[in-house]
């Protein structure tokens, strides 16, 4: 899902159960991935509709917060 569909949902009162979790591509990388109901889910995408991952949780904290996003599980 791309930011801007994360945030105008968010902006709906959509609610995400929203994970972050180390990439298992490059293990020094976050990602973020949003389940939804139904057993639907999604990860964090960019234009290109690639998984978008972020070297810093820190950073990766403050793009959740102005997408919404206010509760986070971080799974190790």
């Amino acid at each position: 899902m791309k930011r801007v569909d994360v945030k105008r949902r968010t902006d709906e009162g959509v609610l995400f159960d929203t994970q972050v979790m180390v990439n298992p591509a490059n293990t020094s990388e976050w990602i973020v991935f949003f389940k939804k109901d139904a057993g639907r889910s999604f990860f964090l995408v960019d234009e290109a509709e690639q998984v978008e991952s972020f070297s810093s949780l820190n950073e990766l904290m403050v793009e959740l917060r102005a997408l919404g996003i206010k509760r986070v599980e971080v799974q190790l």
